[in-house]
């Protein structure tokens, strides 16, 4: 799976909730300042491609909506999960998570 938009900044931008908040593998907590040029750079060297599994949506309130799926890339996996606000006409990206995953 390519990831175009996350190359731009201004499509990442459009993407990104005002309010956005993300926890990191780490524990680090990341602003939306933070998130548009870190997301840029992130693939902008031809990485590999990223594979999705597991997806699952489930609305949680108005206008609001949780994406849950394991990522793979480069050998490694974690279980993602997303919250999507509905803002005018498009949805954007509030909060994110990932958990490392072990291999077993």
């Amino acid at each position: 799976m390519s990831f175009p938009v996350r190359r731009t900044a201004h499509q990442v931008d459009e993407l990104l909730d005002p309010d956005l908040r993300k926890i990191g593998a780490s524990g680090r907590l990341w602003t939306r300042a933070e998130m548009v040029p870190a997301l840029v750079g992130e693939l902008s060297d031809g990485a590999g491609a990223i594979e999705a599994t597991e997806m699952a949506g489930a609305v949680v309130g108005p206008e609001l909506l949780l994406l849950t799926y394991v990522w793979h890339w480069r050998g490694r996996r974690a279980r993602r999960s997303s919250l999507w606000r509905r803002s005018a006409d498009s949805w954007r990206l509030l909060y994110h998570q990932g958990t490392p995953l072990e291999d077993v």
